[in-house]
């Protein structure tokens, strides 16, 4: 097992899954963002998925292509737990999105909160590489990360923060970017952090 993804573990060891700072009770924002891409047959996968509700909520939906990618298996077995039979219909993937080769595409991929801890431009030159193979022609791709005017840190790591601009020019000319907005989430202490949404579609 890598160090990153004992470091990810110990976080879901040491804290319950709504004591860390990104969680939602609700995942509001991020539904509404996976509405503006089309009907609910579309396949989605959710990187950095962790025990995130969002999986929860899309099979509420009746979705039945739902994928989720985290480097912490301890996180997917957690969200898995809870989800019970449901999970079945779950594709889980516990593996470093940096090393990662998929052997599939999705309609959408939806990352809320990872890309910017990628700081490193190789990881995040990975990272690009696994999306842009992962996302089909015509394929969305969903990114909320720290804006501009958010913390420098999260979970004791470095981040590197976004405007809608620095996001498009990371994916290139291959993804169009289609809407952008700005979320502050409250985290479960009551702290609130700055987030940039976007929403590209692959050309």
């Amino acid at each position: 097992m890598s160090q990153k993804a004992n470091y990810w573990n110990s976080v879901y060891q040491s804290k319950q899954t709504n004591e860390v700072s990104w969680f939602q009770a609700e995942p509001n924002a991020s539904l509404e963002a996976i509405a503006l891409c089309g009907g609910r047959n579309m396949s989605v996968i959710d990187i950095g998925g962790g025990a995130s509700r969002l999986v929860g909520a899309l099979l509420d939906q009746r979705r039945r292509d739902v994928t989720v990618l985290d480097i912490s298996a301890k996180a997917l077995t957690l969200s898995r737990a809870r989800l019970g039979a449901e999970g079945d219909h779950v594709a889980w993937i516990a593996t470093d999105i940096t090393t990662w080769r998929p052997q599939r595409q999705w309609d959408i991929w939806h990352d809320r909160a990872v890309f910017h801890f990628l700081t490193e431009a190789a990881d995040r030159t990975a990272y690009l590489r696994a999306l842009k193979q992962a996302v089909r022609s015509g394929g969305f791709a969903i990114l909320a990360s720290f804006a501009p005017e958010g913390p420098d840190s999260c979970s004791g790591l470095p981040v590197q923060k976004y405007s809608p601009e620095s996001l498009a020019a990371e994916l290139g000319a291959e993804f169009e970017l289609q809407r952008s907005w700005e979320e502050t989430h409250e985290t479960p202490n009551g702290g609130a952090q700055a987030f940039t949404w976007c929403l590209f579609q692959k050309i």
